[in-house]
């Protein structure tokens, strides 16, 4: 509660009626009705775009006051209340739902209250004297739900963005740490989930790095498709009551009030408000990046699968019981989690597709539903990719043994044979190696078809990965990994 203003009633007026509120409620008759009309999701606002309409309306109240039609003590007030709202406070008196009807005028509303009073209170009013300081006419000016809203959109997934982002470079850096770590150690390849060539861990967790690091790429190409705004565009992007010189001066305020340098004005409003296909576009990269954290999430499973029956390549850090009827089960719950926060952001995505394509005309009004659903994608995104590399790739240990026992056991360096015995023979020798159980090379010096010195120097899996990335050999004979980090 909002210790400074007494705990009151006061009535407050729109065009339907009127509503009593508590009287140090910054909120007013509109947050009011939005709450009493929006009661299905349960979500609340999101908090960065709480930040963001913040940082849009601080913008506004200082272009218009150099604009010169709005008063300099309203202003300063207005732009310190939007200030504090962006530092993290009076988040609580946003009372409405994330998901609404009405293009999410409701939310907009709500800021303009919110501000409004607050501003009210910095001046030495009470809550709800609006003759000084007005939700719409003073907080509002020169604005509209269609050119605040879509704007703190993009702020706000433009700010989750850069923690996602960040979270995809540690992890980064942690895959390629850990296959510099592991560089030489050989392991079995596999494909269609059956027996292939040779290769190391460190190439393969390696290939891992290569593709968390192209969905950086495209987070940042995200972020530059996000940074273009239709502030001043007000109702259908002809900037229809906004001053002339407000219009000039918004971006220029929006870019210091949000931080972010690069924000430029749409080059055609018309089409910024009307059409959300750039957060189409930016689901979809997200989408992208989770398939390959799916990808991942399972590869890491299957090789951690075990520890009797299963492949046991891996050994992933113990995090909790695994099961409540069998005693030390311990599973792989993080990359399960992954899994689930990746099916999560499929299923956004569809939704961000879905309501962007249902606008008509001049606006569309799902944009609150395709908000949501992008901020959750953003925000679970950033958290799974935390939880993996923290929880999971930074403490995890390669079974080395064990993987370089299945390399050079594989039927499948048979193909090492092929350009010196042809296809033809080499798939006799791993039929027969199949039937009798043999190893290849077994096989291979029975049927007499190579010199044993040849046969054991083609058949060795080290010889099947250029020098470079094979780590030396120890004293036992077994290839141990090198720690080069």
């Amino acid at each position: 509660m909002i210790a400074e203003i007494p705990s009151t009633t006061r009535v407050e007026k729109d065009s339907l009626g009127e509503r009593a509120i508590w009287g140090n409620a910054y909120y007013g008759i509109h947050s009011v009705r939005s709450q009493e009309n929006f009661t299905v999701s349960g979500y609340k606002i999101h908090p960065d775009l709480i930040v963001a309409l913040a940082m849009a309306k601080k913008a506004s109240a200082l272009a218009n006051m150099k604009a010169g039609v709005l008063e300099r003590s309203k202003a300063l007030a207005m732009a310190r209340a939007a200030g504090e709202i962006i530092d993290g406070k009076w988040h609580e008196q946003f009372i409405g739902e994330a998901i609404q009807g009405g293009a999410g005028t409701g939310i907009n509303m709500a800021a303009n209250e919110v501000i409004a009073n607050r501003a009210l209170v910095i001046l030495g009013f009470q809550p709800g004297a609006y003759d000084k300081v007005n939700p719409i006419d003073d907080v509002n000016m020169g604005q509209s739900t269609n050119d605040v809203l879509p704007t703190a959109i993009r702020i706000a997934a433009i700010r989750l963005l850069q923690r996602y982002i960040k979270a995809d470079m540690l992890l980064v850096g942690a895959l390629r740490e850990k296959a510099e770590e592991y560089h030489g150690a050989i392991k079995m390849g596999r494909t269609h989930l059956q027996d292939a060539v040779p290769l190391t861990i460190g190439e393969e967790l390696d290939a891992w790095a290569e593709a968390v690091q192209r969905d950086v790429q495209r987070g940042n190409l995200a972020v530059k498709l996000l940074s273009e705004v239709n502030l001043g565009g007000t109702a259908v992007g002809t900037g229809l009551n906004a001053d002339h010189h407000y219009r000039e001066i918004v971006i220029d305020e929006l870019r210091l009030a949000a931080g972010i340098p690069y924000l430029r004005l749409a080059r055609n409003l018309v089409d910024a408000t009307q059409n959300l296909d750039v957060l189409v576009e930016v689901s979809g990269l997200l989408r992208a990046a989770a398939v390959t954290l799916t990808k991942i999430a399972n590869d890491l499973r299957l090789m951690a699968s075990g520890p009797m029956a299963g492949l046991e390549e891996v050994e992933l850090p113990p995090l909790a019981a695994g099961s409540s009827i069998m005693a030390g089960k311990v599973n792989p719950i993080i990359p399960e989690m992954v899994n689930q926060v990746c099916f999560k952001v499929f299923g956004n995505d569809l939704t961000v597709g879905l309501a962007a394509s249902a606008g008509q005309f001049e606006l569309n009004v799902m944009q609150t539903v395709l908000a949501f659903s992008l901020f959750e994608s953003l925000e679970m995104l950033a958290g799974a990719v935390n939880s993996l590399n923290e929880n999971v790739v930074k403490g995890m240990k390669f079974r080395v043994d064990n993987c370089q026992r299945y390399a050079e056991g594989t039927r499948s360096l048979v193909t090492s044979l092929v350009p010196t015995i042809g296809y033809a023979a080499a798939t006799q020798v791993s039929k027969k190696a199949l039937e009798s159980g043999k190893s290849i090379l077994d096989v291979v010096l029975e049927m007499k078809i190579l010199p044993e010195d040849q046969a054991r120097d083609l058949l060795d899996p080290r010889h099947m990965i250029p020098e470079s990335l094979l780590c030396e050999e120890d004293m036992s004979g077994s290839l141990a990994p090198t720690n080069k980090a």
